[in-house]
């Protein structure tokens, strides 16, 4: 092999890792698709609202082609990522687990806050709403965990109640990511105020290249809660019953 050949192929490669990440401005989200499922339906049916105040919206963390975002250094408080200028995202995906339907959602913030202020790149969010059958006409909610840094929700945010949905009226799920945990990070917490709702793509509806890229991406300590390496580990951590 000549020494330019080796010189070729060593851009080519370059170049093919670096398309997989770009800037998390960038990112181009998925719409949510009509569902069609039953178990589509229910996650659309139960999606939360996202209050963030005065902390970073939320953002896509990959497009249809499989690239990845690059997130924000912690630095800087909320700078450039106060709004996602092509679109929040959020993802899902459910399943059935110990009797019981689990349903998780996820986003993703290119900052982590710590004591108020950005400290790291990249963070992951996720409820778990639980319920007991999605194909009946009204399922009830059993319960609901919320997480904390940087996978396992805390004991003290699993709850468990029975109460039937009651659509379009004032029975939501509204997930806050503005408040600190007892350790100072920022952490998912149960909302008193009307957020946002998102576009919803489940597991299974994102492309297989962006299905790829979640399994194999590095987001450091913010692990992506609902892909293949994580998905089970995370409904047992946060079984609230």
């Amino acid at each position: 092999m000549t020494f330019v050949s080796v010189i070729l192929l060593f851009s080519c490669g370059l170049h093919y890792v670096l398309s997989g990440t770009i800037n998390h401005d960038q990112v181009q989200p998925f719409v949510q698709p009509v569902p069609v499922t039953i178990s589509e339906k229910a996650a659309v049916k139960y999606k939360p609202q996202l209050f963030i105040g005065d902390r970073c919206s939320s953002f896509p963390a990959v497009n249809a082609a499989g690239d990845i975002t690059g997130g924000l250094k912690g630095t800087k408080d909320t700078d450039d990522c106060e709004k996602a200028p092509l679109g929040s995202q959020i993802y899902g995906r459910s399943a059935w687990y110990q009797d019981k339907w689990a349903m998780m959602y996820a986003w993703y913030f290119p900052k982590n806050f710590f004591g108020g202020q950005a400290k790291k790149r990249h963070d992951w969010a996720n409820m778990v709403l639980w319920i007991d059958n999605p194909a009946v006409e009204a399922p009830k909610i059993l319960g609901m965990s919320l997480s904390q840094q940087t996978l396992k929700p805390p004991k003290e945010i699993r709850r468990h109640w029975n109460y039937t949905y009651e659509g379009g009226s004032t029975v939501s799920t509204r997930v806050s990511h503005a408040e600190l945990d007892k350790s100072g990070w920022i952490a998912a917490t149960v909302s008193w105020e009307d957020g946002t709702y998102h576009d919803l793509i489940m597991w299974e509806q994102l492309t297989e290249a962006a299905r790829e890229a979640l399994n194999s991406a590095d987001f450091g300590e913010a692990k992506v809660p609902f892909n293949e390496n994580n998905f089970e580990t995370t409904l047992g951590q946060s079984w609230p019953f």
